[in-house]
């Protein structure tokens, strides 16, 4: 069994950053495939950006350029920085860690970004 958990959500101005953290416990860190997914309200789950356990990264169109995810496997920790923020950020984050056998979410953290 493996658990997730998210920190660093909170409000930001458009223009702010913030950086989302996310411990895993439990299991091979370093082997999972470490994603984070946004929700807004009214709208589906999506994926934002993808870390393997080689450390490859990838992103959606909308957050190239401004969100950057690194992980720390010393820490068991995947991280997400995201610069530049815009409205159209507001959302639930999610981390998710995939691999063989191995589909596990966190509880999720608010990221609101408002004036």
């Amino acid at each position: 069994q493996v658990g997730l958990v998210e920190s660093g959500g909170g409000l930001v101005q458009p223009g702010g950053s913030l950086r989302l953290s996310c411990v895993a416990s439990g299991g091979i860190f370093s082997g999972y495939i470490m994603t984070w997914h946004r929700q807004a309200p009214g709208k589906q789950r999506e994926l934002v950006a993808v870390i393997t356990s080689g450390g490859s990264t990838n992103y959606a169109s909308s957050v190239k350029g401004r969100f950057s995810i690194s992980r720390d496997n010393a820490k068991s920790t995947v991280y997400l920085q995201m610069n530049s923020l815009k409205p159209e950020d507001t959302a639930v984050y999610y981390c998710h860690a995939g691999g063989l056998r191995v589909d596990y979410w966190g509880q999720g953290t608010q990221v609101t970004v408002s004036s």
